[in-house]
């Protein structure tokens, strides 16, 4: 290029869901939230809590604030620490990149004075034992001791594809030891309405099959309508 672009971007003032919306969440399994929404919108599997969940009580659920990295980058990460506040839920994008770490325990100790809830990455992290010593939930995909950089370029509060889901700066994440849902901002009342609905499917469920249901197909009524044979 002839001009050289910025090497960090920051937009401060992108759509925020409110702390009702966010609340309506609280104490909701992902799997509820994927529900939800079809069956769908969780990220990929490999990004995973950190140690299994087995050292940090892994659940978030708060303000997506996207930093996009891109790879074995970590200056957007490093802008986001400006612009976010309690309750937020850091989603650090490294496009897959998983040669370097996108951070360790320091950045989660600063993320965490700021009074970030969750970090999230497609890319690797280092230094298990400090950030349980920090106590920040974290979900990544593996680990890595190399070091990143932070030259740039990079953007905060804008959105990224990240475990394949896009994530923009604003939607709700929900987060435990099955994975992380994205609800996109635009669904975030219709997701709130079918999350209700979903509960109260799971719960009539429950408590057939503690009342004795031991199976879920009526095979009779698929035979009939064509839908399943029997085949000795």
């Amino acid at each position: 290029m002839i001009e050289s672009p910025p090497i960090l971007t920051i937009r401060r003032n992108f759509p925020r869901p409110t702390a009702e919306q966010v609340e309506a969440f609280r104490g909701v399994p992902t799997g509820f939230v994927c529900d939800a929404m079809g069956g769908q919108g969780a990220m990929a599997a490999e990004i995973a809590a950190i140690g299994g969940g087995r050292d940090i009580d892994c659940h978030a659920v708060g303000t997506a604030v996207v930093a996009d990295n891109g790879p074995s980058e970590i200056l957007a990460s490093l802008g986001a620490l400006e612009i976010v506040v309690p309750g937020d839920v850091v989603i650090a994008a490294m496009h897959g990149h998983r040669d370097c770490a996108s951070g360790g325990d320091l950045v989660c100790g600063m993320l965490k004075n700021k009074g970030v809830i969750g970090f999230i990455t497609d890319g690797a992290m280092r230094d298990y034992e400090g950030i349980v010593e920090v106590g920040m939930p974290v979900w990544c995909n593996g680990f890595s001791p190399n070091s990143p950089n932070g030259t740039g370029p990079g953007k905060v509060g804008f959105g990224a594809s990240v475990g394949g889901r896009v994530v923009s700066s604003g939607d709700i994440i929900v987060a435990d030891e099955n994975g992380v849902v994205v609800v996109p901002f635009e669904q975030i009342d219709a997701v709130i309405e079918a999350v209700a609905h979903v509960k109260q499917l799971e719960a009539d469920l429950e408590a057939e099959i503690k009342a004795g249901k031991d199976g879920f197909l009526d095979l009779d009524e698929m035979v009939a309508a064509g839908q399943a044979v029997f085949v000795d």
